[in-house]
Protein backbone atom coordinates (compact mmCIF):
# COMPACT_ATOMS: atom_id res chain seq x y z
CA UNK A 1 0.00 0.00 0.00
CA UNK A 2 1.14 3.56 -1.08
CA UNK A 3 1.97 5.65 1.69
CA UNK A 4 0.16 8.53 2.28
CA UNK A 5 2.13 12.00 1.83
CA UNK A 6 2.58 14.58 5.38
CA UNK A 7 2.76 18.27 4.92
CA UNK A 8 3.05 19.72 8.49
CA UNK A 9 2.56 23.81 8.40
CA UNK A 10 4.41 25.41 11.26
CA UNK A 11 7.45 24.19 13.41
CA UNK A 12 6.27 25.26 16.85
CA UNK A 13 6.09 22.57 19.92
CA UNK A 14 3.29 20.88 19.13
CA UNK A 15 4.52 20.70 15.48
CA UNK A 16 6.89 17.80 16.53
CA UNK A 17 4.71 15.85 18.51
CA UNK A 18 2.26 15.40 15.11
CA UNK A 19 5.91 14.66 13.14
CA UNK A 20 6.59 12.07 15.58
CA UNK A 21 3.24 10.80 15.40
CA UNK A 22 3.22 10.32 11.52
CA UNK A 23 6.78 8.68 11.37
CA UNK A 24 5.28 5.47 13.65
CA UNK A 25 2.19 5.01 11.43
CA UNK A 26 2.76 2.39 9.15
CA UNK A 27 0.94 4.23 6.93
CA UNK A 28 2.19 7.59 6.45
CA UNK A 29 5.77 9.84 5.77
CA UNK A 30 6.33 13.57 6.44
CA UNK A 31 7.52 14.96 2.75
CA UNK A 32 7.65 18.74 3.25
CA UNK A 33 7.36 21.17 6.19
CA UNK A 34 6.24 25.11 5.83
CA UNK A 35 8.06 27.73 8.44
CA UNK A 36 8.33 30.63 8.18
CA UNK A 37 12.07 30.97 8.08
CA UNK A 38 14.31 27.89 6.47
CA UNK A 39 15.95 28.49 9.71
CA UNK A 40 13.07 27.43 11.78
CA UNK A 41 12.27 24.17 9.82
CA UNK A 42 15.57 23.08 9.67
CA UNK A 43 15.89 23.05 13.40
CA UNK A 44 12.86 21.49 14.04
CA UNK A 45 13.38 18.56 11.51
CA UNK A 46 17.13 18.08 12.75
CA UNK A 47 15.66 17.62 16.62
CA UNK A 48 12.84 15.04 15.48
CA UNK A 49 15.28 13.27 13.23
CA UNK A 50 13.39 14.03 10.06
CA UNK A 51 14.30 14.53 6.62
CA UNK A 52 11.87 16.91 3.89
CA UNK A 53 11.59 19.59 1.62
CA UNK A 54 11.12 22.47 3.57
CA UNK A 55 8.92 25.59 2.38
CA UNK A 56 8.15 29.09 3.73
CA UNK A 57 4.99 29.76 1.82
CA UNK A 58 2.05 27.08 1.36
CA UNK A 59 0.79 27.47 -1.69
CA UNK A 60 4.57 26.80 -3.04
CA UNK A 61 4.29 23.37 -0.53
CA UNK A 62 0.75 22.14 -2.10
CA UNK A 63 1.90 22.85 -5.57
CA UNK A 64 4.99 21.24 -5.66
CA UNK A 65 4.49 18.20 -3.56
CA UNK A 66 1.94 15.10 -3.89
CA UNK A 67 0.42 15.75 -0.52
CA UNK A 68 -2.45 13.58 0.87
CA UNK A 69 -2.69 14.96 4.48
CA UNK A 70 -1.73 18.70 6.16
CA UNK A 71 -1.31 19.24 9.60
CA UNK A 72 -1.74 22.96 10.24
CA UNK A 73 0.24 23.71 13.62
CA UNK A 74 0.33 27.54 13.57
CA UNK A 75 -0.96 30.19 15.69
CA UNK A 76 -4.73 30.37 16.16
CA UNK A 77 -5.74 33.26 14.19
CA UNK A 78 -4.05 31.71 10.66
CA UNK A 79 -5.89 28.58 10.90
CA UNK A 80 -9.30 29.54 9.08
CA UNK A 81 -6.88 30.57 5.75
CA UNK A 82 -4.84 28.23 5.71
CA UNK A 83 -7.70 25.41 6.09
CA UNK A 84 -9.44 27.31 3.20
CA UNK A 85 -6.47 27.43 0.59
CA UNK A 86 -5.40 23.70 1.91
CA UNK A 87 -9.01 22.71 1.72
CA UNK A 88 -8.91 24.25 -2.25
CA UNK A 89 -6.11 21.88 -3.06
CA UNK A 90 -8.09 18.62 -1.93
CA UNK A 91 -5.79 17.60 0.70
CA UNK A 92 -7.45 16.35 3.98
CA UNK A 93 -6.45 18.43 6.92
CA UNK A 94 -6.16 17.86 10.32
CA UNK A 95 -6.43 21.33 12.15
CA UNK A 96 -5.21 22.21 15.66
CA UNK A 97 -7.51 23.71 17.71
CA UNK A 98 -9.00 26.38 17.99
CA UNK A 99 -9.97 25.82 14.49
CA UNK A 100 -11.60 29.19 14.28
CA UNK A 101 -11.80 32.57 16.21
CA UNK A 102 -14.84 33.52 14.85
CA UNK A 103 -18.13 32.61 13.36
CA UNK A 104 -17.56 33.84 10.02
CA UNK A 105 -14.07 32.08 9.38
CA UNK A 106 -15.93 28.82 11.29
CA UNK A 107 -18.62 29.02 8.14
CA UNK A 108 -16.15 29.82 5.71
CA UNK A 109 -14.13 26.79 6.85
CA UNK A 110 -17.32 24.85 6.51
CA UNK A 111 -18.19 25.57 3.32
CA UNK A 112 -14.49 25.12 1.80
CA UNK A 113 -14.15 21.94 3.19
CA UNK A 114 -17.64 20.57 2.29
CA UNK A 115 -17.55 22.31 -1.33
CA UNK A 116 -14.04 20.14 -1.76
CA UNK A 117 -15.10 16.61 -0.03
CA UNK A 118 -12.10 16.55 2.15
CA UNK A 119 -11.87 14.95 5.81
CA UNK A 120 -10.86 17.10 8.51
CA UNK A 121 -10.29 16.65 12.22
CA UNK A 122 -9.71 18.66 14.96
CA UNK A 123 -6.94 18.46 17.68
CA UNK A 124 -9.37 18.24 20.63
CA UNK A 125 -6.51 14.97 21.19
CA UNK A 126 -7.57 14.07 24.91
CA UNK A 127 -10.27 12.24 23.07
CA UNK A 128 -7.21 9.76 22.69
CA UNK A 129 -6.56 10.38 26.64
CA UNK A 130 -6.66 6.37 28.70
CA UNK A 131 -9.04 8.53 31.02
CA UNK A 132 -10.90 9.94 28.96
CA UNK A 133 -11.56 6.58 26.33
CA UNK A 134 -12.29 4.50 29.99
CA UNK A 135 -15.18 7.18 30.89
CA UNK A 136 -16.94 6.89 27.38
CA UNK A 137 -16.85 3.33 27.74
CA UNK A 138 -18.29 3.30 31.12
CA UNK A 139 -20.91 5.68 29.92
CA UNK A 140 -21.84 3.53 27.23
CA UNK A 141 -22.30 0.52 29.21
CA UNK A 142 -24.89 2.62 31.32
CA UNK A 143 -22.55 2.58 34.56
CA UNK A 144 -23.85 5.36 35.97
CA UNK A 145 -27.35 5.61 34.19
CA UNK A 146 -28.61 9.07 32.16
CA UNK A 147 -26.02 12.40 32.97
CA UNK A 148 -27.84 15.40 34.73
CA UNK A 149 -25.49 17.03 35.65
CA UNK A 150 -21.98 17.51 35.35
CA UNK A 151 -18.16 19.43 35.24
CA UNK A 152 -15.30 19.37 33.48
CA UNK A 153 -12.41 22.13 34.03
CA UNK A 154 -9.56 23.30 32.41
CA UNK A 155 -6.59 24.59 34.66
CA UNK A 156 -3.08 25.55 33.05
CA UNK A 157 -1.39 28.39 34.20
CA UNK A 158 0.37 29.78 30.77
CA UNK A 159 2.66 32.68 31.51
CA UNK A 160 5.82 33.73 30.41
CA UNK A 161 7.79 30.95 30.85
CA UNK A 162 5.83 29.47 28.01
CA UNK A 163 7.05 30.56 24.43
CA UNK A 164 3.34 30.84 23.17
CA UNK A 165 2.82 33.14 25.84
CA UNK A 166 4.11 36.20 23.62
CA UNK A 167 0.99 35.79 21.27
CA UNK A 168 -1.72 33.66 23.21
CA UNK A 169 -2.26 36.89 25.32
CA UNK A 170 -2.99 38.75 22.29
CA UNK A 171 -7.01 38.75 22.16
CA UNK A 172 -6.59 38.11 17.70
CA UNK A 173 -4.58 35.30 18.55
CA UNK A 174 -5.73 33.88 21.97
CA UNK A 175 -9.01 34.83 21.51
CA UNK A 176 -10.38 34.19 25.01
CA UNK A 177 -9.79 31.80 28.19
CA UNK A 178 -12.31 28.93 26.38
CA UNK A 179 -10.74 29.69 22.42
CA UNK A 180 -7.06 29.17 23.52
CA UNK A 181 -7.30 25.88 25.55
CA UNK A 182 -10.11 25.94 27.66
CA UNK A 183 -11.91 24.42 24.71
CA UNK A 184 -10.79 21.33 25.65
CA UNK A 185 -12.93 21.21 28.24
CA UNK A 186 -16.10 22.19 26.53
CA UNK A 187 -15.36 19.75 23.90
CA UNK A 188 -15.33 16.84 26.68
CA UNK A 189 -17.93 18.07 27.93
CA UNK A 190 -20.24 17.65 24.95
CA UNK A 191 -18.51 14.36 24.30
CA UNK A 192 -19.73 12.97 27.75
CA UNK A 193 -23.35 14.60 27.79
CA UNK A 194 -23.79 13.51 24.12
CA UNK A 195 -26.79 16.60 23.92
CA UNK A 196 -27.66 19.66 22.50
CA UNK A 197 -26.60 22.48 23.91
CA UNK A 198 -29.14 25.38 24.14
CA UNK A 199 -28.24 28.24 26.23
CA UNK A 200 -24.99 29.47 28.54
CA UNK A 201 -24.10 32.06 31.06
CA UNK A 202 -20.29 32.97 31.77
CA UNK A 203 -18.24 35.25 34.04
CA UNK A 204 -14.36 36.12 33.58
CA UNK A 205 -11.95 37.36 35.54
CA UNK A 206 -8.29 37.01 36.37
CA UNK A 207 -5.38 36.75 38.45
CA UNK A 208 -3.56 40.22 39.88
CA UNK A 209 -0.74 38.03 39.74
CA UNK A 210 2.06 40.38 37.54
CA UNK A 211 3.07 36.94 35.53
CA UNK A 212 -0.73 37.48 33.92
CA UNK A 213 -0.39 41.11 32.92
CA UNK A 214 0.15 41.25 29.12
CA UNK A 215 -3.29 39.34 28.80
CA UNK A 216 -5.88 41.35 26.60
CA UNK A 217 -8.70 38.92 27.86
CA UNK A 218 -9.99 37.56 31.01
CA UNK A 219 -7.77 34.20 31.26
CA UNK A 220 -10.16 32.88 33.67
CA UNK A 221 -14.46 32.29 33.17
CA UNK A 222 -16.65 30.06 34.58
CA UNK A 223 -19.46 28.99 32.33
CA UNK A 224 -22.71 27.30 32.91
CA UNK A 225 -24.44 25.01 30.16
CA UNK A 226 -28.34 24.77 29.45
CA UNK A 227 -28.71 21.36 27.70
CA UNK A 228 -31.77 19.85 25.95
CA UNK A 229 -33.91 18.09 28.54
CA UNK A 230 -33.02 20.51 31.55
CA UNK A 231 -29.44 18.74 32.14
CA UNK A 232 -26.97 21.46 33.35
CA UNK A 233 -23.12 21.68 32.84
CA UNK A 234 -20.38 23.55 33.67
CA UNK A 235 -16.68 24.56 32.59
CA UNK A 236 -14.14 26.69 34.50
CA UNK A 237 -10.82 27.55 32.27
CA UNK A 238 -8.20 29.11 33.85
CA UNK A 239 -4.81 30.32 32.20
CA UNK A 240 -3.45 32.40 34.61
CA UNK A 241 -3.52 29.84 37.85
CA UNK A 242 -0.85 29.08 39.95
CA UNK A 243 -0.80 25.84 40.75
CA UNK A 244 -0.34 22.43 39.24
CA UNK A 245 -2.20 21.54 35.70
CA UNK A 246 -5.72 20.36 36.38
CA UNK A 247 -7.64 18.82 34.17
CA UNK A 248 -11.02 17.85 36.10
CA UNK A 249 -14.36 15.52 35.20
CA UNK A 250 -16.87 15.07 37.28
CA UNK A 251 -20.58 13.64 35.97
CA UNK A 252 -23.42 12.64 38.11
CA UNK A 253 -25.67 10.04 36.45
CA UNK A 254 -29.04 8.40 37.83
CA UNK A 255 -27.37 5.47 38.51
CA UNK A 256 -23.79 6.47 39.97
CA UNK A 257 -21.16 9.04 39.32
CA UNK A 258 -17.79 9.29 37.73
CA UNK A 259 -14.85 11.67 39.21
CA UNK A 260 -12.04 11.39 37.40
CA UNK A 261 -10.58 7.98 37.75
CA UNK A 262 -13.14 6.97 40.40
CA UNK A 263 -16.59 5.73 39.81
CA UNK A 264 -19.57 4.78 42.07
CA UNK A 265 -21.73 2.54 40.26
CA UNK A 266 -24.95 0.35 40.31
CA UNK A 267 -23.56 -2.33 38.44
CA UNK A 268 -21.70 -2.85 41.88
CA UNK A 269 -24.53 -3.57 44.05
CA UNK A 270 -21.80 -3.86 47.59
CA UNK A 271 -19.95 -0.65 47.01
CA UNK A 272 -19.52 1.22 49.62
CA UNK A 273 -17.53 4.33 48.39
CA UNK A 274 -15.86 5.19 44.92
CA UNK A 275 -13.55 2.90 43.41
CA UNK A 276 -10.37 3.76 41.68
CA UNK A 277 -9.45 2.64 38.22
CA UNK A 278 -6.25 2.58 37.78
CA UNK A 279 -5.02 4.69 34.44
CA UNK A 280 -3.03 7.28 32.39
CA UNK A 281 -4.86 10.62 33.25
CA UNK A 282 -4.83 14.18 31.77
CA UNK A 283 -2.58 15.71 33.96
CA UNK A 284 0.18 17.42 31.90
CA UNK A 285 -0.12 20.55 29.66
CA UNK A 286 3.35 19.06 28.47
CA UNK A 287 2.21 18.27 24.93
CA UNK A 288 4.30 15.39 24.87
CA UNK A 289 2.39 13.86 27.50
CA UNK A 290 -0.88 14.11 24.98
CA UNK A 291 -2.24 11.41 23.29
CA UNK A 292 -1.48 12.54 19.67
CA UNK A 293 -0.30 9.07 18.35
CA UNK A 294 -3.68 7.60 18.73
CA UNK A 295 -5.21 11.04 17.13
CA UNK A 296 -3.40 10.91 14.23
CA UNK A 297 -3.79 6.69 13.53
CA UNK A 298 -7.66 7.76 13.95
CA UNK A 299 -7.59 9.82 11.35
CA UNK A 300 -5.26 7.96 8.80
CA UNK A 301 -7.66 4.95 8.84
CA UNK A 302 -10.41 6.97 8.69
CA UNK A 303 -8.53 8.65 5.13
CA UNK A 304 -8.06 5.26 3.98
CA UNK A 305 -11.01 3.16 5.44
CA UNK A 306 -13.59 6.52 3.71
CA UNK A 307 -15.16 6.67 7.21
CA UNK A 308 -15.76 9.82 9.06
CA UNK A 309 -13.29 11.06 11.51
CA UNK A 310 -14.69 12.38 15.02
CA UNK A 311 -14.34 15.63 16.06
CA UNK A 312 -14.19 16.64 12.33
CA UNK A 313 -14.80 20.31 11.64
CA UNK A 314 -18.60 19.48 11.37
CA UNK A 315 -18.41 18.39 14.91
CA UNK A 316 -16.52 20.83 16.31
CA UNK A 317 -18.37 23.85 15.10
CA UNK A 318 -20.76 23.23 18.10
CA UNK A 319 -18.10 23.24 20.59
CA UNK A 320 -16.81 26.87 19.08
CA UNK A 321 -20.18 28.08 18.73
CA UNK A 322 -20.58 27.55 22.26
CA UNK A 323 -17.77 29.35 23.32
CA UNK A 324 -18.67 32.27 21.25
CA UNK A 325 -21.86 32.34 22.82
CA UNK A 326 -19.92 32.17 26.14
CA UNK A 327 -17.61 34.81 25.49
CA UNK A 328 -20.56 36.71 24.57
CA UNK A 329 -22.52 36.03 28.09
CA UNK A 330 -19.13 37.02 30.27
CA UNK A 331 -19.03 40.12 28.13
CA UNK A 332 -22.57 41.44 28.04
CA UNK A 333 -23.65 40.02 31.62
CA UNK A 334 -26.48 37.99 30.82
CA UNK A 335 -27.45 34.32 29.60
CA UNK A 336 -27.03 33.89 25.95
CA UNK A 337 -28.95 31.30 23.57
CA UNK A 338 -26.65 28.89 21.47
CA UNK A 339 -26.76 29.21 17.66
CA UNK A 340 -25.70 26.13 16.26
CA UNK A 341 -26.07 27.00 12.90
Amino acid sequence: MRKLKVGIIGTGWVSGEHMAAYQVNPYTEVVAVCARTVEGAEKKLKEYGFCAKIYTEIEDMLKKEDIDIVSICTPNHFHPEETILVAEYKKHILIEKPAALNEKDLNDMLKAVKKNRVKTLVSFVLHWNPLLITIDKLLKDDAIGEIYYGEVDYFHGIGPWYKQYKWNVKKEIGGSSLLSAGCHAIDAILWFFGKKPIEVFSYSTRNKNKDFKDYEYDPTSVTLIKFEDRKIGKVASSLDCKNPYIFNVELFGSKGAIRNNKIFSHKYPGQTDFATIPTILPDSGDVRHHPFEGEINHFVDCILQDKKPFPDLEDSAITHRLIFSADLSAKEGRPVKIDLG
